[in-house]
């Protein structure tokens, strides 16, 4: 017989998972955590926690739920080790479960469809208001119901976060709370969502365990965090999944999915024709940033056509009249695919990828540079993360004195290749996620808003930041809101020490030749093959001032066989849409 003091030990928690081989993690779906993609699992949680399985070296089973409300008992009968689900550790939260490491920060946004009547404090919430029950959401609703008695709104177990925004847009709801993260991805696919204000100051995100074991499984948790955040592998799954959407500019991403329906289609089986290896919709994204999808597109700097070729990367690719759609297209698919090959192999994918984005637009020399730099800086050359930080360097005297190309613009090489994500991502979704949803009916114009009403998602970031300086910016208990996306309306922003705020410029070719380079890395010339399309002395992306306003004999002709305005149609110099 077994006294008190005999009472069994409690089974290491740590142990459990290794004995057992398996790691048990429950989820939820969503866009930022779980969700089955074309080529199986995919979203940031669920990266994350392969990874941990991985560090411990078990299988990984996800447990897969459609509230969080679900969770919490789960974990608590021991049917999962750790809850991996974009949770926020709350006060309530924190008093019943064990946190591992905040890895993330987000706040809670008011948020109402453009056009309605802007509410700016709790008080002006006076119509349908519904949020997710269970969730952070309605925790933070019920800490203000004591100093708001008239505050009221709904739970639903039957939708998520993103389907009340959808039913904000379909003018079912006036308002609901999502969280900054969701929020500023749910904005590239819908530019009428609009913030009102923040519920909530930043709040941690983490993984949670149960209290009824013991702290070795959180001990491995922040061990686990502490390596990936050291190695850079956190920052550049951030990266991956949010980093290009960081800013937001409402008139930019209507016109996108605008264009998406009216002009795309008529270039779409080229694009797909002459993808080969790309994904097609990767290539009209980049067809998009360069030309808005305008076969007659011209850059000062004698850039043409859909693809905006140079005139001597046209020549080497065979393209006889960059104005012919299927010219160009064939011409900057090939151009891209051989950039592809001269990125180092042991680059990984998708990074490899955005090196090749970034080359198409600053040139493989400056973009070599600025490995360079981040090698010297103690950043690692082959993650886009690190050298995303570099490239803007290039503009600075005490960095590119240094260099071997000089000088460079390299700061719009990040806006550009951020730019290819988002419209990617949003082609991704309006192709293959939920066609039946598009095309949207948009807002014509903006004169169209009552001026007092709209929420400012298309204003500068200047205009913003005045407008929330103001004495009625949104308080929450008397207290006006102070971190740092509310002052720019960025809720849409995942808020972590590590994000960039890149300012925006019109977009320039830049000088870069692709001659080698000697560094302690592989640089991704000696990776090039001789053979495929040369750059030309200015570089592809770098069209000099001598053949700036050379013109090919077909191209002439095409010139003079357009109507006037089209033929005089010039493109701004790689107009970058984010303010």
């Amino acid at each position: 017989m077994l006294s008190a003091c005999d009472e069994p030990k409690k089974q290491d928690s740590l142990q459990q998972v290794l004995d057992t081989g398996i790691l048990r993690v429950g989820t939820i779906y969503g866009l930022t955590t779980y969700y089955n993609g074309p080529n199986g699992p995919e979203g940031f949680e669920y990266e994350l926690a392969a990874g941990f399985a991985d560090y411990l070296g078990v299988k990984l089973e996800i447990f897969p739920y459609y509230t969080v409300n679900e969770l919490f008992p789960q974990l608590d009968n021991a049917h999962f080790d750790v809850i991996a689900a974009g949770i926020n550790v709350s006060p309530e939260r924190y008093s019943q479960f064990r946190f591992g490491p905040a890895y993330q920060n987000v706040s809670q946004k008011l948020v109402f469809k453009q056009g309605d009547v802007r509410p700016r404090e709790l008080e002006d919430l006076t119509g349908n208001f519904m949020v997710v029950a269970g969730s952070g959401h309605s925790e933070t609703l019920r800490n203000f119901k004591a100093e708001h008695p008239d505050l009221s709104w709904q739970e639903t177990n039957d939708k998520d976060s993103e389907e009340l925004l959808e039913a904000v847009l379909a003018d079912e709801l006036d308002y609901t709370v999502v969280d900054s993260n969701i929020l500023a991805l749910m904005r590239r696919r819908y530019p009428e969502l609009s913030i009102g204000f923040s519920l909530s100051q930043s709040q941690g995100i983490a993984w949670a365990t149960s209290k009824k074991g013991d702290d070795a499984l959180r001990a491995a948790l922040i061990e686990y965090f502490g390596k990936i955040h050291q190695n850079g592998t956190l920052a550049a799954l951030e990266d991956k999944h949010f980093g290009h959407v960081r800013q937001f500019n409402y008139v930019d991403t209507r016109d996108f999915i605008r264009s998406a329906a009216e002009k795309l289609p008529q270039y779409q089986p080229l694009f797909e024709q002459y993808a080969n290896e790309l994904d097609w919709r990767l290539l009209a994204a980049l067809s998009y940033q360069e030309s808005h999808w305008n076969p007659k597109a011209k850059s000062v700097t004698g850039v043409r056509g859909l693809m905006m070729l140079t005139l001597n990367t046209a020549k080497d690719l065979g393209v006889t009249s960059r104005l012919d759609p299927e010219q160009s297209i064939r011409g900057g698919s090939e151009y891209l695919a051989t950039l592809l090959t001269r990125i180092p192999d042991r680059i990984p994918h998708p990074d490899r990828l955005w090196f090749a984005l970034a080359a198409y637009n600053v040139g493989l020399g400056h973009l070599e540079d600025a490995r360079v730099l981040t090698e010297r800086q103690g950043g690692n050359p082959d993650m886009w993360v690190d050298v995303k930080k570099r490239l803007p360097q290039l503009r600075q005297k005490r960095y590119y004195k240094t260099t071997r190309y000089g000088y460079a613009r390299g700061n719009e090489a990040v806006i550009y290749v951020d730019n290819i994500r988002r419209y990617y991502d949003t082609l991704v979704w309006l192709k293959e996620q939920q066609p039946e949803l598009m095309p949207v009916e948009l807002q014509e114009e903006q004169s169209d808003v009552q001026l007092g009403d709209v929420s400012g998602d298309d204003e500068t970031e200047n205009d913003i930041n005045e407008r929330t300086s103001t004495p009625d910016a949104p308080k929450i208990n008397g207290t006006k809101s102070e971190t740092i996306e509310d002052k720019a309306d960025g809720g849409d922003t995942v808020e972590n020490a590590t994000f960039e705020n890149q300012s925006s410029q019109n977009q320039t070719r830049q000088n870069a030749p692709s001659q080698k380079q000697t560094s302690k890395n592989e640089t991704a010339q000696s990776q090039a093959p001789e053979t495929g399309p040369k750059q030309d002395k200015a570089g592809k992306n770098g069209a000099s001032k001598n053949n700036a306003s050379d013109t090919s004999d077909a191209e002439k002709q095409a010139d003079s066989d357009s109507q006037p305005e089209e033929s005089a149609d010039l493109l701004q110099d790689e107009t970058n849409q984010e303010h």
